[in-house]
């Protein structure tokens, strides 16, 4: 359901009451969306990372994926055109507004790549419904899970943030 706002809720039902209550989703980002944003301001990737922590939906956290996150970005100092400081302030933004998630079982491998089991596992501990990716063909099999996967401008196109 979108609201005026554009904040998207999902419909989540109490097992003990029976009652329905709106949420706001919770989604994981991909390594690779983060990098794609910190690499230009004028995608996609770019305008999701400006929507987190506003409401419109919430970011499952995980100790293993920040870890990827920091040290994928640590990496690719250079080409960002950031010091280790500013990867350590978005970090740190990203971890004050996530929904942080300690995954406690693994089911690997299940994807065609196992690196990505990491944020599959997280997806469903989150019960976050969407994965955002560039690599959706790495995700084959996540749906099994109740989890779609999309793109940065797929999602933005669902929560109506561009047509």
């Amino acid at each position: 359901m979108r609201l005026d706002n554009g904040t998207v809720r999902s419909p989540v039902l109490d097992g003990g009451s029976g009652i329905a209550y709106d949420t706001i989703v919770t989604v994981v980002l991909d390594t690779n969306v983060l990098i794609a944003a910190l690499r230009s301001r004028r995608g996609a990737s770019f305008r999701l990372l400006s929507l987190v922590g506003t409401g419109r939906f919430d970011i499952a956290l995980s100790v293993p994926l920040v870890l990827e996150y920091e040290g994928v970005a640590n990496r690719l100092l250079p080409e960002l055109g950031m010091n280790a400081d500013d990867v350590v302030d978005i970090l740190d933004y990203l971890c004050s507004v996530g929904i942080h998630r300690p995954v406690f079982f693994l089911w690997r491998p299940t994807l065609p790549d196992p690196k990505d089991d990491m944020v599959l596992e997280l997806a469903v501990d989150a019960a976050a419904p969407v994965i955002v990716t560039f690599n959706k063909r790495d995700f084959v099999g996540a749906d099994r899970f109740g989890v779609r996967v999309l793109t940065p401008r797929e999602y933005l196109q669902e929560i109506g943030d561009i047509p």
